[in-house]
């Protein structure tokens, strides 16, 4: 009867230790996103243009809305991303969150062949510990030319293996929290 009272003390006592919310490293969780847009605003006036990625439904279902657009060769772009979970009841807004916990998030942007050398790209934001989150970004059209543009959040990447903070994808590591190809042109 005693092994059966300190089983039992054990077992509460571990429920109680293990749930802490006061834990100073708690999971964070990926996020649901179902809304993408990054704003492209011309340097010295003109038209934004919005690329857009809509999935209200989330991942299956109906397939998602994706619009590119068509950038000025020879200018430059702030670009700024908004991310929304559309499938929370009010929307719920993950730029802000991203933001937070920016030491745990990155973008990382790519092109198809058609845009090799189109365009430049920069970060002009940074987390915590000096390193690159995407939100915000510079873009400066080169060359003209056509294809995809790939934009990619991770979640947990190794922000110091090597190019990472350069925005080389490929040493990144973490997991995808949403990956969007659009169609660009730049004329």
């Amino acid at each position: 009867m005693k092994l059966t009272k300190y089983a039992w003390l054990l077992l509460v006592s571990f429920f109680i230790f293990s749930c802490n919310p006061d834990d100073p490293d708690p999971i964070n969780e990926e996020e649901v996103i179902t809304r993408v847009t990054y704003q492209l605003t011309p340097v010295g006036g003109g038209a934004n243009v919005n690329l857009n990625f809509s999935d209200p439904d989330g991942d299956g279902g109906t397939a998602p809305v994706i619009t590119g657009g068509t950038l000025a060769a020879g200018k430059t772009y702030t670009g700024k991303l908004t991310l929304l979970n559309e499938a929370a009841n009010p929307d719920e807004d993950i730029t802000t969150e991203i933001e937070e916990e920016g030491v745990d998030h990155q973008f990382f942007f790519s092109v198809s062949s058609g845009l090799d050398g189109a365009f430049e790209l920069a970060y002009t934001d940074a987390d915590a510990k000096g390193n690159p989150i995407g939100l915000t970004t510079e873009l400066t059209t080169v060359k003209a030319g056509s294809g995809t543009f790939r934009i990619t959040l991770r979640h947990l990447p190794n922000k110091t293996a090597s190019g990472v903070k350069n925005g080389d994808i490929t040493n990144a590591g973490g997991e995808t929290d949403v990956e969007v190809d659009f169609p660009v042109t730049v004329l």
